[in-house]
């Protein structure tokens, strides 16, 4: 049968070829769609998967005019994501050159990991024993670029003087959020978006909304500090884990920053423990 035939003239090697190509176009797709995340892009790649609907639609309902007008939008709309989107683009070449292939080993990583923890511990330790409010989001893998370009930018190494000095009230930069990218602190000032949620308690102010709201829309995580009761909280995935004791909040961290990548912690930290 011509059907079988297709199969027989297949080798494992071609089998195995074709899985590994299918697995890297996900691959590649997944990564991309990471990336975007959270940034303008993902309202334009909506705007596009509308315009397929409707061209779509228009060629089973015969509607030629609007079909031609869609298929136009397709045909020249790549074109305009290039050149709006160019800075965009650029970054996204960046930090492909800045990929695996070009990092450092995994131990100078977990070093420097290790460095920032304890900046930032230092830091939020400081500034909650004097109630001084801060707001600080730590990028991961979907990108903040939108988030930091409402800020001054900084690109500057992670100290917890640095930190610390950014905070103090009625300073030029205290009020917004910093948000650390590749290791670095990208801006400060920034604006993040808050949450909607009815369940928020009402005793909680903005930079807890804040930090609710960007970790609904990113993987980020997000740590506050209040600047009424100097209490100590962090956000990730969309749940805010309130009043954490300074070393728990160290181990949260090293957890979640250096662990994920280390044998040496088994056991995935319990987030909620105890309050």
């Amino acid at each position: 049968m011509p059907f079988l035939d297709i199969f027989t003239d297949y080798s494992a090697l071609d089998y195995v070829s074709d899985i590994v190509d299918i697995l890297v176009v996900w691959f590649v797709i997944y990564k991309l769609i990471m990336l975007i995340k959270g940034t303008k892009a993902v309202q334009l790649l909506k705007g596009i998967f509308v315009i397929i609907i409707v061209r779509g639609l228009s060629s089973i309902f015969g509607l030629d005019t609007l079909g031609w007008m869609m298929q136009q939008a397709l045909t020249w709309g790549f074109l305009a994501i290039i050149i709006i989107f160019q800075p965009e683009l650029r970054r996204a070449l960046e930090q492909l050159g800045r990929g695996r292939l070009f990092s450092r080993s995994g131990m100078q990583e977990d070093e420097e990991q290790e460095r920032i923890i304890e900046s930032m511990t230092k830091a939020v330790s400081y500034m909650a024993k004097r109630r001084i409010g801060a707001l600080l989001t730590l990028e991961r893998e979907t990108g903040m670029s939108d988030y930091i370009e409402t800020g001054i930018p900084l690109d500057s190494k992670i100290s917890s003087e640095l930190l610390i000095n950014i905070f103090i009230p009625n300073t030029p930069l205290h009020d917004g959020a910093v948000i650390v990218q590749k290791n670095q602190i990208a801006a400060a000032a920034c604006y993040l978006p808050l949450s909607e949620s009815p369940f928020i308690s009402k005793e909680l102010g903005t930079r807890h909304r804040a930090a609710l709201g960007v970790s609904e829309v990113t993987d980020s995580i997000t740590i506050v500090v209040s600047e009424e009761t100097g209490a100590i909280s962090i956000t990730k995935n969309g749940e805010l884990y309130r009043d954490l004791t300074l070393d728990r909040f160290k181990e949260i961290l090293t957890n979640e920053l250096v662990g994920e990548r280390s044998n040496t912690s088994s056991v995935k930290w319990n987030w909620r423990g105890k309050k």
